[in-house]
């Protein structure tokens, strides 16, 4: 797991957070900027997950020439 998959994965869930509070409070602002952050979030993990299989990728790649 790198940086990008864990900090994407707390913002998810903070996003989730301010979301439901925004909803429980009703405040249509705070629920737009949960699901903003939560959307950010997602994003920078999946970017993770990318970077991470590249370098799965690559790993092997320099194992099978030695």
């Amino acid at each position: 797991m790198n940086k990008n998959q864990v900090e994407g994965k707390l913002k998810e869930i903070g996003g989730k957070i301010q979301e439901e509070f925004g909803d429980a409070i009703d405040s249509p602002t705070q629920e737009a900027k949960g699901k903003a952050t939560k959307v950010e979030g997602k994003a920078q993990k999946t970017m993770g997950d990318a970077q991470e299989n590249v370098e799965e990728k690559l790993d092997d790649a320099a194992r099978r020439r030695h």
